[in-house]
């Protein structure tokens, strides 16, 4: 492997140890650069509760890591856009979509079925599957190393659910940026994923293959 694949390796690998939110378990992880895992388990068991710890959003105990760098070293901000979360219902506080990129890219905005008009759209005329697209192409404004991801193809058909699956295997592949997915549909588990974890009596366990 070479030394630059060997630094994105280091620069990408998130470090979870003895999480602890609510009445889970601690739950130690750690993700390599380019992998994607599944969390899944019942409503209210604690998942986005976790995926808001890992993005210093809520109080927790335990440690979380990108590298070298420690969450609670940088200010939550700063943390945020090397670890980006995509909650399954995102904020919107300006009146038009572009009021909310500072920047994009106009082959996300295609692969996931927008143009540039879309930067002009209100953003109370969006469907809540829009809103969920736009909030990763958000999310992705900041070059995140790592994506946390709450059922962010919920509100989508099955072919915009497709285009997204298919746009973060390019990120992982590309730039390898690893990723939390949050997801209930067995086959896109199985699309998605190498590795999952499930919520089961107030612990986060592996999933045996």
């Amino acid at each position: 492997m070479s030394l630059h694949l060997v630094t994105i390796t280091v620069m990408n690998s998130l470090k979870v140890k003895n999480l602890q939110v609510l009445d889970l378990q601690p739950w130690s992880l750690e993700l390599m650069a380019g992998e994607v895992i599944y969390l899944s388990g019942p409503s209210g068991s604690g998942k986005s509760k976790l995926l808001r710890a890992i993005a210093d959003l809520d109080q927790y105990q335990g440690e979380v890591a990108l590298a070298l760098e420690s969450s609670q070293s940088m200010p939550g901000h700063s943390w945020r856009t090397k670890v980006a979360l995509v909650p399954a219902e995102s904020a919107w506080w300006g009146a038009l979509v572009g009021d909310h990129f500072s920047r994009y890219e106009l082959p996300q905005l295609q692969q996931l079925g927008f143009d540039e008009e879309v930067m002009g759209w209100q953003i109370d005329r969006l469907s809540s599957g829009e809103k969920q697209r736009l909030a990763l192409l958000r999310a992705l404004a900041s070059w995140p190393r790592v994506l946390l991801l709450d059922e962010p193809t919920a509100n989508l058909d099955r072919d915009h659910g497709l285009q997204l699956e298919s746009m973060i295997d390019g990120l992982c592949k590309q730039q390898d940026v690893a990723v939390i997915w949050v997801t209930h549909d067995r086959e896109q588990q199985r699309r998605v994923a190498t590795r999952g974890f499930q919520i089961v009596d107030d612990a986060v366990c592996e999933v045996k293959s």
